[in-house]
């Protein structure tokens, strides 16, 4: 077969030109990635921020308006970490049939960390219809692929996810919010698809993340003990290094 790749691709061949196609359709891949979530963030952040309707607060509690965020510095920061995240995606899932499916919610994840960074609050307005989304996305993978099981486990990982979280907020909800349970069932339906070991390393990675960056800053004195980190951005970061590390694990696991 003829090869029309990179001195890059060509460099990492083995057997022939079928691996010049798959080192060609990564870089691709993580490509369009980079490009089209950090374009599709950088529109959306701003646009969603000036919509999206406040949330009711408990009395003497404040907010910063979601409004007053819609500027500039959102649509860098969502932009830049949609890219980042579409781009290590599209890497790694170049030839999985929910490339679409993990693209869409790094749009989205991209928009809710930073407003859960910047308020304290994950905008329902913004998860259940990237729940919808990254649905309808699945059902198409699981369409175009033949993978049943796949979306199968997707649907249990997601119930699985949000159960956790709810008794987490149910037994600790000073330091668990609503917003988190919601988020957990969408990160375990992307995860899930991929497989067990990405779910749980997912799962799992958020909250390790979050402990190590509470403690520095509190160890810091940024923050005090009774002072709440938000949990969002950790989540989500948790949710992209279980799709990196998840597989390996549950090797190492099994083996």
């Amino acid at each position: 077969m003829g090869c029309c790749c990179s001195s890059a691709a060509v460099w990492r061949c083995s057997g022939g030109g079928l691996g010049c196609k798959t080192v060609s359709s990564e870089w691709l891949a993580a490509a369009a990635g980079v490009v089209c979530c950090g374009a599709a963030a950088s529109v959306l952040a701003p646009w969603l921020l000036r919509r999206i309707p406040e949330p009711v607060l408990d009395e003497g509690d404040t907010k910063v308006l979601y409004a007053e965020l819609a500027g500039p510095r959102a649509a860098y920061w969502c932009g830049g970490l949609a890219a980042v995240a579409g781009g290590v995606l599209g890497w790694l899932l170049a030839e999985d049939a929910a490339l679409i499916a993990w693209l869409l919610l790094a749009v989205s994840g991209a928009v809710l960390g930073y407003i859960d960074a910047r308020t304290r609050f994950l905008p329902s307005a913004i998860i259940w219809p990237t729940y919808a989304v990254v649905g309808l996305a699945l059902v198409g993978a699981a369409l175009m692929s033949g993978e049943w099981d796949a979306l199968r486990r997707a649907a249990i990982a997601g119930a699985i996810g949000f159960g956790v979280f709810y008794v987490l907020w149910f037994a600790f909800p000073r330091g668990v919010g609503f917003g988190d349970v919601r988020l957990s069932g969408l990160l375990g339906l992307a995860l899930g698809w991929l497989g067990w070991g990405e779910f749980a390393a997912g799962l799992y990675g958020g909250f390790f993340l979050g402990a190590v960056v509470g403690i520095v800053l509190i160890a810091a004195r940024v923050l005090t003990r009774r002072e709440m980190v938000p949990f969002g951005p950790f989540m989500l970061a948790g949710a992209l290094a279980g799709v990196v590390v998840g597989e390996p694990l549950g090797r190492l696991y099994a083996g």
